[in-house]
C-alpha cells in the first residue's frame, strides 16, 4: 500500500498510515517455516485424533476454537444447538457482501443501493440465508437493513477507497488439511491486501468488527494466520481488526513466536474439544460476562451469580 490521496478524511488516512509499510520494512521467513509448523501441529494432535470414531474427522473454525476455549458448559451446549439464521448473524454477511461489490463498483458509492443489491443478491440464492430471507418477517428485514447500512457506512466513511493494486479480496476462504485430512483448518477473512513475494511477508487480514474489542479478536487473526502460513508457505505480515464503531484499527505484527503460540492454542483446542464430545468428560463452568448470552444461563448457578453481581446485567422482564 502506497500512499494515498490527498483528500483522505483523517480516519482513512490513520488506517493507512497503519497498514502502509515500504517493501524493505517487510520481513523474510524461513522457507521450511510452514513444514515445522505442519509437524508441530500433528504430532501433538494425532493422540487426540486416535480417540474419533472411526471414519469421523475433525474440523475447526475460529468460533469453534474460540468457544471450546471459553466456558466449555456453553460451548457442549451450542454444539448440539441447530445453527438458525439472525438478523445479528445475517449483518456481517450482507455488509461483507456491500464491501465486495463496491471494489468493482463503476458508479458512485451510495451506501443504501449497496446494501439492497447484497440484500437482493443472497434472497436469490439457494443458500441457508437465502431461504431466511425469503422467509423472514418485514420487521426483521428491515431491522437486517439498517444495522448492514450503518456498518457498510461506517466502512466507506472511515476506511481509504481500495485500490486494485492492493490486490484487496472479501471474504477469502483459508483452508488447510493436516493428519491425512483428519483435521481441517476452516477460516474466512473478511478482507485481505497485498501479498508475499517470495519469502518475503506482504498480505494482510482485517477483521471488521461491529461494537467493542475483545481478546479473542487477536486469537482469531492468529487462526487465521497459522492457515495462511500453512497454506502458502509464508505468514501474512499484518493482522488487524478494524472496530466500525470506532474507526479504531487494532493491528498486530506476525512473528514465528506469535505462531507457535497459534500452534499451542490450535493443539489444546482439539484435545479439549475431543475430551468433551468423545470422552464423556464433564464440562467446565467458567462464568464471565458471555453468561449472558449462553442457552444455559437459566439453570446454571454458577452463570447466575456472576451475573447477579454484574451491575451491568439487565435481563430483560427482569
Amino acid at each position: 500500500m502506497s500512499d494515498g490521496p490527498s483528500d483522505l478524511n483523517p480516519a482513512q488516512q490513520a488506517v493507512l498510515d497503519e497498514l502502509g509499510a515500504p517493501a524493505g520494512d517487510r520481513p523474510e521467513f524461513p522457507d521450511d517455516l510452514r513444514h515445522h509448523l505442519r509437524a508441530a501441529v500433528e504430532t501433538a494432535v494425532e493422540p487426540h485424533l486416535d480417540a474419533l470414531p472411526p471414519g469421523d474427522d475433525l474440523y475447526m473454525t475460529k468460533h469453534r476454537l474460540g468457544r471450546v476455549h471459553g466456558c466449555e458448559a456453553r460451548f457442549v451446549a451450542e454444539e448440539n444447538e441447530e445453527f438458525a439464521w439472525s438478523v445479528p448473524i445475517a449483518r456481517g454477511t450482507v455488509t461483507h457482501k456491500a464491501v465486495e461489490l463496491a471494489l468493482n463498483w463503476r458508479r458512485e458509492i451510495e451506501p443504501p443501493v449497496l446494501v439492497d443489491e447484497a440484500i437482493a443478491r443472497y434472497e436469490e440464492d439457494s443458500s441457508g440465508l437465502g431461504d431466511w430471507l425469503r422467509g423472514c418477517s418485514e420487521v426483521e428485514r428491515a431491522e437486517l437493513r439498517s444495522e448492514a447500512l450503518d456498518a457498510f457506512t461506517k466502512f466507506v466513511e472511515c476506511f481509504p477507497p481500495l485500490k486494485p493494486a492492493w490486490r484487496p479480496v472479501t471474504e477469502s476462504r483459508l483452508r488447510s488439511e493436516l493428519c491425512d485430512g483428519r483435521l481441517a483448518l476452516v477460516g474466512k477473512a473478511d478482507l485481505t491486501l497485498g501479498a508475499a513475494e517470495g519469502r518475503r511477508a506482504g498480505k494482510v487480514i482485517i477483521d471488521l468488527k461491529t461494537g467493542g474489542f475483545s481478546p479473542v479478536h487477536l486469537d482469531d487473526l492468529r487462526f487465521y494466520a497459522l492457515i495462511e502460513t500453512l497454506r502458502m508457505g509464508v505468514p501474512p505480515r499484518l493482522l488487524a481488526s478494524y472496530y466500525l464503531d470506532q474507526a479504531h484499527l487494532v493491528p498486530e505484527a506476525v512473528t514465528e513466536d506469535l505462531l507457535l503460540a497459534s500452534v499451542a492454542r490450535l493443539v489444546d483446542g482439539v484435545r479439549v474439544l475431543v475430551e468433551l464430545l468423545h470422552q464423556e468428560r464433564p464440562p467446565g463452568r467458567h462464568p464471565s460476562h458471555a453468561c449472558r448470552w449462553c442457552p444455559l444461563r437459566t439453570d446454571c448457578a454458577e452463570g447466575r451469580a456472576f451475573l447477579d453481581g454484574d451491575p451491568g446485567f439487565d435481563e430483560p422482564g427482569r
